[in-house]
C-alpha cells in the first residue's frame, strides 16, 4: 500500500470488503460497515471544518492574506471532497455489487481486520491523545 490519503483509503475499502465478505454469517457486521462511513464521513467534515477555522484565526491573527493560505484552503477543500466522493461511491453501491468492485484481489482475512481497524482507530484524534488524558 502506497502512503498518505490513499493508503487509508485503500485500508477502509479492505475493511469494508471484510465487512462486506462476513455480513450473511452475522448480521451485525453489516451494521458496522454503516457505521464506519458514517463515521468516516463526519470526521472529514469535522477536520475541514476545523483546518478552515484554524486559517481564519491565523489570518486574523496577522491581519493580512496570503494566498499560500487561500491556496492550503482550496488543497483542504479538494481533499476533503475526493474523501467524501469515495464515502458516497461506497454507500451508493449495493453490498452485493461492492464484493465485485474490489480494488485487490487478496480477501481480508480476520487478524488483518482487526490490525485495519487498530490503525484506524489509531488515527483518531482520542487515540493520538490519550497519553495526555492518563497524565491528567
Amino acid at each position: 500500500i502506497s502512503g498518505g490519503e490513499d493508503e487509508i483509503q485503500q485500508l477502509q475499502k479492505a475493511l469494508l470488503d471484510y465487512l462486506d465478505e462476513n455480513t450473511e454469517t452475522d448480521a451485525s457486521l453489516l451494521f458496522s460497515r454503516k457505521f464506519y462511513i458514517a463515521q468516516w464521513f463526519r470526521d472529514t467534515t469535522m477536520e475541514t471544518e476545523k483546518a478552515i477555522k484554524s486559517q481564519k484565526d491565523e489570518d486574523s491573527s496577522e491581519g493580512t492574506h496570503h494566498a499560500k493560505d487561500v491556496e492550503t484552503t482550496g488543497q483542504i477543500m479538494h481533499r476533503a471532497e475526493s474523501r467524501k466522493t469515495f464515502l458516497r461511491s461506497i454507500i451508493k453501491t449495493s453490498p452485493s455489487q461492492f464484493s465485485t468492485l474490489k480494488m485487490n484481489s487478496d480477501t481480508v482475512d480476520y487478524e488483518d481486520a482487526c490490525l485495519i481497524v487498530r490503525y484506524l482507530a489509531s488515527m483518531r484524534p482520542f487515540a493520538q491523545s490519550f497519553d495526555i488524558y492518563l497524565t491528567q
